[in-house]
């Protein structure tokens, strides 16, 4: 009896003592309305939370919220947030057992508080980068008038410069971010859709003149929920060195718990050029072309040309998706048809995809995704440019005499219209050439993300990509083409990627100030293709295959390049105020030496939320609400500068007297071949001003790249020509701003403005020995030239006298400048006229002084309105076309037409046509890039939530001073180094677009 007794005292001694130490538990019960500051109006679905438990609530459609919690007394903190607004903490006592507060959330435009993927297993809220990041949703990747994820993002955020190299409904697009990073290998970013590594290549297996698609055409911009975009080297610290152009990754749309929603969207568009080429339009012709003096000339028909391979395009897109689940199980379902017709006539674009996401919480610590997409295209293509072959459709337009009749006679054959050089008849290239392209592409990935225990979690992602590219070309015989026999072509590639990589990550409290998270991870990747194609001419009628002709050309390459790195990185946070983090990664690549291929790479970065001090607030809060210092510096080693077997001295082979053997290239190779490396630092700041109505973004960087890879010409004596080497240096450096502001915003009515601006400034800062080299594919005038931005224009030039002025000959005409090349002294003889060589200098720069766009966006009641305005100013274009079409050889152009009209000197154009100053034109411009008027009709019947209306226009108006049909354009493609090339290239059209949207 005793012995119970004592153990009721105890156990009642204990629960006074627990009672003591640990409190007492009460309920309480917390409600109020969430409303947006700017206009009052309720926010629905904002999240209201206890810090640091797990009681919290969601408001209504009214903005109400209301829960309850089991809590001892004490101080807490009221966390309320919603995307796109700022987060509240709201501290309170439980003095009382009801608490109520109405909170207002500002707008938060530079999106501090969204949560970003930048390679961790978990999402890191966007005020503790050191880095610039930015992102692009959802809405603005429609509605736009564009039909691919990188045309979309043109403009949207500063610091990437977006070029639409051609016209071509599947024209190649180049995006550069912080500008080229390399010169034999790829300036473009990494791309990565939902933790893949995707191929973004842009094989040209049949010659369209230097327009190559590249495969993100086949992402449909209607499956994105977001874009996230990581600049310069402190993205390489986690994704890699493939990394080090910066990532750009691609998040596609999931499902959510509820019943099935469904969205149906329909566009009909029509494409057209936006202006003509001024050509030759006088009606005469010269007697005697070749004779200065002889000034007879005889009346003659001139016709447009252009009208015989310009026409209008139409295009239909249709988009249909349903998402849904449950608490365990999400998915999103889509199916997708574009058809596209190009302003060339006969050529256009289909794609047809399925896309599916499925995410199952296996066990309350375990998630699966799992996604898979499926992409078939087809094109039909007209060649044109004239980088490689001579036939084609513009092609045939620059060399073409303007006086000859192009349609065909009664019995249907052509005329040449090509009088000096053989070159196709435009109006037969679109009419009976055939040519075209197809791709099957399968994108699936698995992921599993563990919760292991409350602090460590892990992530693991497979991710697969694989095309098949298959392309055709046909050239019926008795044609006008330089191929009168015919000509046929079948090439194919198969691509084949993917990567594996496993993250974990321990995330724990060092002090109640002080929480560090610690990250390591790896990654394995693996890349393959195999290309093989076959040349012939000489076909007998009516066939069309390769086989059955005279072959020209057989081949077939292979490549199996393998990635694999490992890093760790250690992050601290103090007082969600300040937060550092450094990482190293070693990095390597099959494609270098075996004792270089391995490298070792490091970050560091460094964020302060200022404005969150107590000093900051009582000062400057009312006006001033957020400010937020960031630097970073990070290195990475670019690794898409060699294929896979460079490092190789490569034997071809050939018969000697009969007898099969191999030769060596006239390239030898580098067992010790080491990847370029890369160092950037950083430094920043993002403020939000007026209850943060106004932000700004600040960013300036510098980057330099060290042994980079240039071929370098070797002596004679050795057998070979030349040897790629580590000989190089490489700078970029700029700034980047970003304005984001509301000026205006009431319950009926608001205004949205966004403004970009974007410097880079590159330089070649070392060529071994000083030198330089003409870069490939520009007809020796793009240049590497130690001192100048990559790819200048350098050939010859004006001869002028003392005050700038043309120095003429005789007759009145202009020279090129001559004299000694080898020192470049200017040469004069005694009559004061040019003499020695013809002398070389830069004469433009392809690489612009600054770009940037303007966004408007309001929005009255259920109207809405949208218009982009982007500039590119302060770099060159090289105009071929005018150097042909001025001259006399071929005479379309106006400018001939105003030497028969007597308005100019008898053959100027072709006095001037090896004066290649002449030819280069400023192409900056402000284009009307997008214009959109939407109009939402809410629930208009039963089960329907809303149908939107919208009519879009894009590449509306540029303004700018080229003479040509567009000045954003480059027939080398998406070339690194040869840029500003304008050779027969398709101009970008204008486009106009009506749409429906359907939600239900």
């Amino acid at each position: 009896m005793k012995g119970r007794l004592h153990v009721k005292l105890l156990t009642l001694a204990l629960f006074v003592l627990s009672t003591v130490a640990f409190g007492q538990t009460n309920k309480y019960s917390f409600n109020g309305i969430v409303t947006d500051n700017a206009n009052g109006q309720p926010i629905p679905g904002a999240s209201v939370f206890i810090e640091n438990t797990s009681f919290g609530g969601v408001s209504d459609f009214d903005g109400k919220y209301d829960f309850s919690a089991n809590l001892t007394s004490g101080d807490y903190t009221l966390v309320v947030s919603y995307l796109g607004f700022s987060t509240k903490k709201i501290k309170f006592s439980t003095s009382s057992t009801t608490i109520e507060n109405n909170i207002s959330l500002n707008e938060d435009l530079l999106s501090l508080d969204e949560v970003v993927v930048t390679g961790n297993t978990i999402g890191v809220n966007k005020r503790t980068l050191g880095n610039a990041i930015s992102t692009v949703k959802a809405e603005d990747l429609v509605n736009n008038g564009a039909t691919a994820v990188d045309q979309a993002i043109s403009g949207k955020i500063s610091g990437a410069l977006v070029q639409q190299n051609s016209g071509d409904p599947a024209g190649g697009i180049s995006i550069r971010l912080r500008g080229p990073s390399t010169v034999l290998g790829n300036s473009d970013p990494l791309y990565i859709v939902d933790g893949i590594i995707i191929s973004n290549s842009s094989s040209e297996l049949i010659d369209l003149g230097g327009n190559a698609q590249n495969r993100l055409a086949d992402i449909n911009p209607n499956d994105v929920e977001r874009i996230e975009i990581i600049k310069g080297a402190a993205a390489a610290a986690i994704y890699g060195s493939r990394a080090s152009n910066g990532v750009v990754q691609i998040f596609t749309k999931r499902g959510k718990s509820g019943d099935p929603k469904f969205s149906f969207s329909s566009n009909v568009r029509v494409n057209e050029l936006r202006q003509k080429i001024a050509y030759n339009t006088t009606e005469l012709a010269w007697v005697d072309a070749a004779d200065r003096n002889n000034l007879q000339t005889v009346p003659v028909q001139r016709y447009d040309l252009q009208d015989s391979f310009f026409g209008t395009g139409f295009g239909l897109e249709n988009n249909l998706s349903v998402s849904g689940g449950t608490d365990k199980t999400s998915y999103y379902l889509s199916a997708s048809q574009l058809d596209n017709e190009g302003i060339i006539v006969n050529s256009d674009f289909k794609r047809v995809g399925f896309k599916a996401n499925i995410t199952q919480k296996a066990f309350d610590w375990l998630t699966i995704t799992g996604g898979f997409n499926y992409v078939r295209s087809t094109s039909n293509d007209i060649p044109n440019g004239g980088i490689n072959s001579a036939y084609g459709a513009i092609t045939g337009f620059l060399f073409s005499e303007n006086s000859v009749n192009p349609n065909p006679d009664e019995s249907g054959v052509y005329p040449v219209t090509s009088l000096l050089v053989p070159r196709t008849n435009p109006l037969e290239a679109v009419n009976r050439f055939d040519f075209g392209q197809k791709t099957n592409r399968f994108i699936t990935s698995i992921a599993l993300n563990a919760d292991i225990t409350e602090k460590l979690s892990a992530s693991y992602t497979l991710g697969i990509d694989y095309f098949n590219q298959s392309a055709t070309a046909f050239i019926p015989i008795n044609n006008t083409s330089p191929n009168p026999n015919g000509f046929a072509r079948r090439s194919d590639i198969n691509n084949f990627q993917y990567n594996s990589d496993l993250n974990l990550s321990y995330k724990t409290p060092i002090s109640d100030a002080i929480s560090a998270t610690t990250t390591v991870g790896g990654s394995w990747q693996y890349e393959e293709f195999d290309r093989i194609g076959i040349s012939a001419d000489g076909l007998p009628p009516i066939v069309q295959t390769a086989e059955t002709g005279s072959i020209l050309a057989q081949g077939e390459s292979r490549s199996q390049i393998s990635y694999w790195g490992g890093f760790i990185q250690q992050s601290f946070s103090f007082k969600d105020k300040l937060y550092v983090n450094g990482a190293i990664r070693m990095d390597g690549a099959s494609t270098f030496g075996l004792d270089e291929r391995n490298q070792l790479f490091a970050k560091a970065s460094i964020s302060y939320i200022m404005s969150d001090e107590d000093f900051w607030e009582e000062t400057f809060g009312d006006t001033f609400n957020v400010f937020k210092l960031r630097s970073s510096w990070g290195q990475a080693g670019n690794l898409t500068a060699l294929s896979a077997f460079q490092r190789f001295t490569v034997l071809s082979p050939d018969a000697i007297n009969g007898t099969t053997s191999l030769i060596p290239s006239t390239q030898q190779g580098d067992l010790n071949i080491a990847p370029e490396r890369q160092d950037e630092i950083e430094l920043g700041f993002d403020a939000g001003f007026l209850n943060n109505r106004l932000g700004v973004e600040f960013t300036y960087y510098k980057q330099n790249v060290t042994d980079l890879l240039l071929p370098i010409e070797l002596s004679p004596s050795t057998g070979f020509g030349s040897r790629i080497q580590n000989i190089g240096n490489l700078e970029n450096k700029g700034i980047e701003l970003l304005l984001r502001g509301t000026p205006f915003k009431t319950k009926d009515f608001s205004w949205d403005v966004t403004a970009t601006y974007s410097s880079n400034d590159n330089e070649v800062t070392k060529v071994a020995g000083g030198g330089q080299f003409a870069l490939g594919g520009s007809f020796s005038t793009n240049f590497v030239i130690e001192g100048e931005p990559l790819g200048v224009f350098y050939r010859q030039y004006y001869a002028r006298n003392p005050d700038g002025s043309l120095l003429l000959d005789a007759s009145g005409y202009p020279q090129t400048e001559r004299g000694n090349t080898t020192t470049g002294e200017i040469g004069r003889n005694a009559a004061g006229q040019p003499t020695g060589s013809a002398l070389s200098k830069v004469i433009g720069d392809p690489n612009p002084e600054w770009f940037g766009s303007l966004i408007n966006e309001f929005t009255y009641k259920d109207f809405g309105f949208r218009v982009q305005f982007d500039a590119v100013q302060g770099y060159d274009i090289f105009n071929w076309n005018r150097r042909l079409m001025d001259n006399r050889l071929f005479g379309g152009g106006a400018n001939y037409g105003q030497e028969l009209a007597g308005n100019r000197l008898k053959n100027l154009g072709q006095a001037q046509a090896n004066i290649f100053e002449e030819f280069v034109e400023d192409a900056s411009f402000v284009k009307l890039r997008e214009l959109a008027v939407t109009y939402n009709l809410r629930s208009p019947f039963k089960n329907v939530n809303n149908i939107q209306f919208s009519l879009v226009g894009r590449n509306l108006v540029s303004w700018d001073s080229y003479s040509g049909w567009d000045p954003e354009i480059n027939s080398a493609g998406q070339s690194n180094g040869v840029r500003g090339f304008d050779f027969a290239g398709v101009p970008i059209p204008r486009t106009y677009q009506v749409g429906v949207n359907v939600s239900f």
